[in-house]
C-alpha cells in the first residue's frame, strides 16, 4: 500500500506536470482526487463537459466509499470486522459486494497455492512498521497456525461466510484497492464515460483512449529509487528524475498493479523488513523487490502481484504465463524477469 504522504506528494507532482490534450470534438481530460481507503484515489475521465465529468467522478468516489465501509480491515463497523469477530463462532451474512470480493480473494489464493492468503490478518496485526518492531518469533509461530484460506467457508446461496477457527481474521489489504478501481470504472461507464483512468494508490485501471487517440501511459518505477512505486502518467515521466523509471507501458482496457518491498518497510541490522508477508512463515517475503502484473481486472492484478511476490520470480513467472497475464518481476538482486508479451506493452526499454 502506498502511504498517504507518498500519494499526496505524487498528486502534487501530477498537478504541476499534467498536460491535457483535446480532441477535435472538444473532449478533454478532467481529474479529481480524494483520500479514500487510507490512500489517494485519483480519477481521470475524458468528457466534453465539466458537469458530466464531475457527476461521473463523484458517483465513482461514492461507490469506493461504500466499498470501504463494507470491507475495511481496520474499521470496527465493517462487514469484514464482523466476520473476524465471529471467527470460530458463527456464520455472518454479508452484502453481495463483500461476498464477491471474498470469492475473488479465495480464487487468487487457490491459484497461487496460498502464497496470497487473505486470512493473513493475525500476522499483519503483529508487525508495526512505523515503530520498527519485529514480533517475537514464538508469537509469530502461534499466529501462522491461524492463517489458512481453506478455513474460510462461503455459502453463496445464503450470502454468508464463516471463518472456522477462533482468532482468524480476513485482511482485504492485498486485493481491495484493485477491486475498488474495477468498481469505479464500472460506475464511470454507467454514467456514460467512454474513456478514463482510475488510480487507487498503485492499483490502476484504464479504459478507452485519451482525447488524442493514444493509449493511457503508466510508468513503472525502479524499486530502489528514492520514490519507487507505480505511477499513473500523462507525460509525467518526462518530468523529474527520469532515472527512477524502469519502463513505460501503454494501456487500453487493462489494469496494472505493483507490489513492492519499498512501500512500508524499515531496515534493521542491515536487513529490510517490509509489509508483504509470506503467510507460511509469518515474516516478510524474500526473493523479489517488486512485482508488476497487467490484466483485465484490477482485483486480479492486485491479488496476483502480492501472491507472486511471495512465490518468487521463477514460480511467479510461470504463473503469469499460465494465467494469461503480463508482468514484470524485479528479483532480490535487481534483475528483471518479464512475460513474453510484456514487451508489446512497453513504449521504451529499461535504461541503464
Amino acid at each position: 500500500m502506498v502511504s498517504i504522504r507518498t500519494a499526496l506528494l505524487l498528486f502534487c507532482f501530477i498537478l504541476i506536470s499534467q498536460l491535457f490534450s483535446c480532441s477535435s470534438d472538444g473532449e478533454k481530460v478532467f481529474r479529481k482526487s480524494r483520500i479514500l481507503m487510507d490512500t489517494l484515489v485519483t480519477i481521470n475521465v475524458v468528457a466534453n463537459s465539466e458537469l458530466k465529468a464531475e457527476k461521473a467522478i463523484d458517483a465513482a468516489f461514492d461507490e469506493i466509499k461504500r466499498l470501504e465501509g463494507l470491507i475495511s480491515f481496520w474499521s470496527e463497523d465493517s462487514e469484514i470486522a464482523e466476520i473476524n469477530r465471529k471467527a470460530g463462532i458463527s456464520w455472518v451474512k454479508v452484502s453481495p459486494m463483500t461476498l464477491d470480493l471474498i470469492e475473488k480473494a479465495l480464487f487468487v489464493s487457490k491459484e497461487t497455492d496460498g502464497a496470497f492468503d487473505p486470512t493473513v490478518g493475525p500476522l499483519m496485526r503483529l508487525w508495526d512498521f512505523k515503530k520498527q518492531i519485529i514480533p517475537d518469533q514464538k508469537v509469530i509461530r502461534e499466529k501462522t497456525g491461524l492463517v489458512d484460506y481453506r478455513a474460510m467457508i462461503v455459502d453463496r446461496a445464503n450470502s454468508r461466510v464463516f471463518l472456522k477457527k477462533k482468532g482468524m481474521s480476513f485482511d482485504t489489504g492485498g486485493i481491495a484497492k484493485g477491486y475498488a478501481a474495477d468498481l469505479a470504472v464500472s460506475v464511470l461507464k454507467r454514467e456514460g464515460i467512454r474513456s478514463g483512468l482510475v488510480s487507487v494508490a498503485g492499483d490502476i485501471k484504464a479504459f478507452g483512449k485519451k482525447p488524442d487517440g493514444r493509449p493511457w501511459r503508466v510508468g513503472i518505477r525502479n524499486p530502489r529509487s528514492s520514490q519507487g512505486h507505480l505511477e499513473k502518467e500523462t507525460q509525467e515521466t518526462r518530468q523529474g528524475d527520469d532515472r527512477d523509471i524502469l519502463t513505460v507501458v501503454e494501456l487500453e482496457d487493462m489494469a496494472i498493479s505493483t507490489s513492492g518491498d519499498y512501500e512500508r518497510f524499515f531496515i534493521k541490522d542491515g536487513k529490510r523488513y517490509h509489509h508483504i508477508m509470506d503467510p507460511r512463515t509469518g515474516y516478510p517475503a524474500t526473493g523479489c523487490q517488486s512485482v508488476t502484473v497487467i490484466a483485465r481486472d484490477g482485483v486480479f492484478t492486485d491479488g496476483f502481484s502480492t501472491g507472486i511476490f511471495v512465490l518468487g520470480p521463477e514460480k511467479g513467472l510461470r504463473l503469469l504465463e499460465r494465467s494469461g497475464f503480463e508482468g514484470l518481476i524485479i528479483d532480490s538482486e535487481g534483475k528483471a524477469h518479464m512475460t513474453k508479451g510484456f514487451k508489446r506493452l512497453e513504449t521504451r526499454k529499461e535504461r541503464s
